[in-house]
């Protein structure tokens, strides 16, 4: 059993804790923040010891740290933690730059560590189903595609929104790692990239927390637009923004020589996934809730734009994963390759938009291994 320090006790910490209840192998110990309040309150709820981050990282009982910061601390405290010689498992982006993950990734390998990343929705029960349908030619070669994130942007619901609008921020920061490492689970990678970023308003108002009412500065883009060319001749369009209350289009569509597919939410664990074949058959949705990881777990009623009223939220298998082929010495699926390649494309994407001309990737990696239910099913706690 590895035991698991935890550094950043925001937001995002509660659903990683509730990892605890699905997977046998996570055991959090202690827990680190800027805000000592908020590591204490967090370590309190979660019986685990709070320490300072230099505490955390110099203690010899954490094995891994879990680096939930916020995107432009990332690469600082995996740094120090791999320099302290403990794996890491950050969520995502890796790095707001792609040099700095590179370094990561290279001084991970030099110190024979592990890196790992978020996302991990791609391994859900709708993400594995996709790609063994892909796999198994279901729907011929995919030939083209699209894929939409758009709501109308954090500050609706979260009290400091200011990172998301602010360099090392904004909507393909936020949300790219999930449509791109989807996409890249289920074609491979990437081999160049075109793309439009506009900021539409110079300041946003506060929707929630004690500043409602009050305005802060929009220092990026927050809507992108993107043709992106896979390295297996696929052409895929998105469209990524903060700047859309609503619409009615699905999250993701590939279109193949022998058939289309509806890919589910790639921010989610869950399905269904819906297919069709020949010119006008008719659309098949299948269903992922026979899944281990895609049975709808959460119930939520907050009304929130971004949340769905029913969802399978399994995050934290990635980070089970990885621990998992840490005692048994293999490539894990979460791994800092495709997180690097990732981030390559979340930066060539702003790079395109700033030159306004297609770039080339810089990197490249493997797809990750299929996860197959048996496998997951040896990860999962009886319930």
């Amino acid at each position: 059993m590895k035991n698991i320090g935890v550094i950043g006790c925001g937001n995002i910490a509660e659903t990683y804790f509730r990892a605890q209840e699905y997977f046998n192998n996570i055991n959090f110990v202690a827990c680190a923040d800027i805000n000592l309040d908020a590591a204490k309150k967090t370590a309190e709820q979660y019986n685990i010891i709070p320490l300072s981050v230099d505490e955390i990282l110099n203690d010899k009982n954490v094995d891994i740290i879990l680096n939930l910061t916020i995107p432009q601390a990332h690469y600082e405290i995996s740094k120090r933690a791999l320099q302290a010689n403990k794996h890491v498992y950050c969520e995502k982006p890796m790095s707001v730059k792609f040099d700095d993950a590179k370094e990561l990734l290279n001084l991970a390998k030099k110190n024979s560590l592990y890196i790992g990343n978020a996302p991990d929705t791609f391994l859900g029960g709708g993400g594995q189903l996709t790609r063994n349908l892909i796999d198994n030619n279901d729907i011929g070669k995919v030939l083209t595609g699209n894929f939409i994130f758009a709501f109308p942007g954090v500050q609706d619901f979260h009290p400091n929104p200011e990172s998301w609008f602010q360099e090392g921020g904004g909507p393909v920061i936020d949300m790219g790692p999930y449509f791109f490492t989807t996409l890249i689970n289920l074609l491979g990678p990437v081999k160049n990239i075109r793309a439009r970023g506009k900021k539409f308003f110079d300041k946003r108002e506060y929707k929630a927390g004690p500043k409602k009412g009050e305005t802060f500065d929009v220092e990026i883009p927050t809507s992108y637009m993107f043709n992106i060319e896979f390295q297996n001749n696929a052409i895929i369009q998105g469209f990524i923004s903060f700047d859309v209350l609503n619409h009615k289009r699905n999250h993701m569509e590939l279109y193949g020589t022998k058939g289309s597919l509806v890919v589910p939410d790639p921010n989610m664990f869950g399905g269904p996934v819906s297919i069709s074949g020949e010119l006008g058959s008719e659309w098949k949705n299948i269903s992922v809730e026979d899944k281990p990881l895609g049975k709808t777990n959460i119930v939520n009623h907050s009304g929130k734009s971004n949340e769905a009223p029913k969802q399978a939220n399994y995050r934290g298998i990635g980070l089970a994963e990885m621990i998992d082929s840490i005692e048994n010495n293999r490539i894990h699926r979460c791994n800092g390759e495709l997180a690097l390649h990732v981030l390559d494309v979340i930066e060539c994407a702003m790079i395109s938009s700033i030159n306004k001309a297609e770039v080339k990737l810089r990197s490249s990696c493997v797809k990750p291994e299929p996860m197959h239910d048996d496998f997951i099913r040896q990860l999962l706690k009886k319930m």
